[in-house]
């Protein structure tokens, strides 16, 4: 059975950068399985090496599970390690956005997640590794980003107690909790009115690449949880003692 690794969100920003990470590292598995809507990308990527294999599947479907699933019990691969990258967010008031986006950010961030996971877990062995990406917005509430900081606080207490699941069989979950990340994210997030961040967001924002790789070094030494950039670290130890109350009242008018 060939070590494979499963990216998923991988055709653009974190989960590219996880793929080429990966490539680089010393314990690459024999195949990356690159997962993501994009086929065009994903075979363009796979140029990068004969380790990658392309697997176009739209995980805001069944379907897309589906694809993965049915490759999983028709190889039976020995999956090393997976990492789950795939997400979205819409910002605007909730009454501002379409149904759909509300629904696709709660599919993708959180059910395709947890049920990928779930098909995923049988085909890992002892000292196999799960990395889920999260983001610091999943410490408090966010209006105008509410339903992605929600998913993301999903993304954390689904990776922490999943990690005391998986324990006693020797599989790792590390979530990771970066800030703002030098990718097209925002520009997706606004519609495209925005490509940059803005405010104090354009000063800390991260470097996809550098997070990949620390995140793999992260889960590797059985991180469960890693917040990456000392501000964000910052962040982190401050929303365990700020009231959420208090929170929503210093910086939201409504």
């Amino acid at each position: 059975m060939p070590r494979t690794a499963i990216i998923t969100g991988a055709s653009s920003g974190i989960g590219k950068a996880f793929v080429k990470a990966l490539l680089e590292s010393s314990d690459c598995p024999d195949k990356i399985w690159i997962v993501a809507r994009r086929i065009d990308r994903l075979n363009e990527m796979a140029q990068l090496s004969d380790k990658l294999v392309p697997v176009q599947a739209d995980l805001l479907v069944a379907e897309g599970i589906d694809v993965i699933k049915a490759k999983l019990q028709s190889e039976n691969p020995d999956v090393t390690l997976l990492i789950n990258c795939a997400g979205m967010g819409k910002k605007g008031k909730i009454a501002d956005r379409d149904a759909s986006d509300i629904a696709d950010t709660v599919t993708l961030n959180c059910t395709a997640l947890s049920v990928l996971t779930r098909e995923v877990i049988p085909f890992m062995n002892r000292g196999a590794r799960i990395i889920n990406v999260g983001s610091s917005a999943a410490y408090l509430p966010q209006p105008g980003f509410t339903v992605y900081a929600a998913s993301k606080s999903y993304v954390v207490s689904f990776s922490r107690a999943l990690a005391i699941e998986l324990k006693s069989r020797g599989i790792s979950v590390t979530v990771v909790c970066p800030g703002p990340v030098e990718t097209e994210f925002n520009k997706l997030a606004t519609d495209g009115k925005s490509s940059e961040f803005t405010g104090f967001r354009k000063f800390v924002a991260a470097d996809a690449d550098k997070l990949a790789a620390a995140s793999l070094k992260a889960a590797k030494h059985g991180r469960r949880m890693f917040v990456y950039g000392l501000p964000n670290k910052a962040l982190h130890v401050g929303a365990k003692f700020i009231p959420v109350g208090l929170f929503l009242e210093l910086f939201y008018r409504g």
